[in-house]
């Protein structure tokens, strides 16, 4: 017995415990790899391109197919540490890796998390903003930016205005990581605060600004994902954990309600890569002690978990025409809540909504065809959490015109001035005005 089990620990993979403290490039580097070669059958590692300075951007996707994209299985993806000073995060990852890892095969919910999702982690978006930073602050420190002095979280095209800036590597690195991949749900880490928040994080009268919002289509949904994490956290729950910050009722907020910002990466993710993001900020202190890591870990750990799991919210399925093949760039929304750049089916006929339970008319639209319609009801969450799968058949015979049906084209300029503007004309209120000022020059 004794060898035979001694036989069995031999086969299993042995990695060493990952110490709470923080591990620069090089040590972060040799972890992953060590993941990616001692879990070889759930795991992947792949750069998605390199910083100003030449460093690795690292990717590890963990899930029972992490090379390739599975019809059915969800993408999802955590990114951190993309202001290099606001550093939680990036360990909560690396942890986070080290959890999931460790626990498949053992743990039968996270085992089915695995196996049901397809999960990219980023450990950091921002590696030479995270070396520079010698001096650690808890308020600012000089690796904020990324080598060439741009706030990554300004860096990406707006919908609502024009941002001219010069788009950095790290970037344009994301940029074209978001086109490979069929991604649903996202979370970017930050730190400074302790929210959760959601967007739009700029806006336009139409969005409800006037109002001292800017709400998405899907506001419901984002309420829900922001409050899902939040809960899950002892302190960012409370509201009110952070001196001299503002109180965040059940520790969620609107983006623009908390200060307006533009070329953030989260209005990115959702109005051109039809993936639902929202930004944790999950420390008061930007650059903690490494003692505190523990208690970090421990605070967030199930919101970590929990969140991933509303990957699997609303429908899923795909659309084919008369003869069975799957149609590619079909608009597949619910009727009244239309997105300024229409979510579309990948080129495999796949679709993803994420809608909290209820009845929805789903609009199926081939450019260049009527609308079909049809009526859902998206039951209460069963304990499998998984969406309700729906495929639709249109009848559609011969082939396409291939015009119709090529890779979308929804430029990324400000799409919301192209759009009438439909919310009442009321004026700002005074106390907005003092508002922004305050984020602008405190923040």
């Amino acid at each position: 017995m004794d060898l035979a089990v001694l036989w069995l620990g031999l086969l299993l993979p042995v990695v060493t415990a990952l110490d709470f403290r923080y591990h620069h490039q090089e040590e972060m580097e040799a972890f992953l790899k060590s993941v990616a070669q001692n879990y070889s059958s759930i795991t992947h590692l792949h750069s998605i391109g390199k910083s100003v300075k030449g460093r690795n951007l690292w990717v590890l996707v963990v899930g029972q197919s992490p090379k390739e994209h599975r019809v059915g299985i969800p993408e999802f993806k955590y990114v951190a540490n993309m202001h290099g000073d606001e550093t939680v995060g990036r360990e909560l990852l690396l942890h986070l890796i080290d959890y999931l890892v460790r626990s498949h095969g053992n743990d039968a919910d996270i085992t089915h998390l695995i196996n049901s999702t397809r999960i990219h982690i980023m450990p950091s978006m921002n590696p030479d903003g995270f070396e520079a930073v010698k001096k650690p602050d808890c308020y600012y420190s000089n690796g904020r930016e990324n080598f060439n002095n741009y706030d990554l979280n300004r860096n990406f095209p707006d919908a609502f205005e024009s941002n001219n800036v010069s788009k950095q590597p790290e970037t344009l690195a994301v940029m074209k990581w978001l086109k490979t991949e069929t991604f649903v749900l996202s979370a970017n880490l930050h730190g400074g605060a302790l929210v959760a928040s959601y967007p739009f994080d700029n806006g336009v009268q139409a969005t409800g600004t006037l109002l001292s919002r800017s709400l998405t289509p899907d506001d419901d949904v984002f309420q829900h994902l922001a409050y899902t994490y939040a809960s899950r956290n002892p302190n960012m729950t409370k509201g009110d954990q952070c001196k001299n910050k503002r109180h965040f009722p059940n520790g969620i907020i609107n983006g623009y309600s908390w200060y307006p910002l533009q070329g953030g990466m989260q209005d990115y993710n959702y109005i051109w890569a039809q993936c639902f993001e929202i930004t944790l900020e999950l420390s008061c202190c930007k650059y903690p002690r490494e003692e505190k890591l523990p208690l970090f870990w421990s605070d967030n750990r199930a919101s970590l978990i929990e969140y991933i799991r509303q990957v699997h919210l609303g429908i899923k399925g795909q659309v084919f025409d008369q003869s069975g093949n799957p149609l590619p760039n079909v608009i597949v929304e619910v009727q009244d809540r239309k997105h300024i750049c229409p979510f579309r089916t990948n080129k495999l006929g796949e679709y993803y909504l994420l809608l909290l339970p209820g009845s929805y008319v789903i609009n199926v639209t081939v450019p260049g065809h009527d609308p079909h319609l049809t009526k859902l009801t998206i039951p209460r969450k069963s304990q499998t959490f998984s969406a309700l799968k729906q495929d639709f058949h249109l009848p559609l015979r011969g082939r396409l015109d291939p015009m119709l049906v090529s890779e979308p084209s929804c430029p990324t300029i400000p799409l919301y001035k192209l759009r009438p503007n439909r919310s009442a004309a009321t004026k700002p209120s005074l106390f907005l005005f003092f508002v922004i000022l305050w984020n602008v020059f405190f923040k």
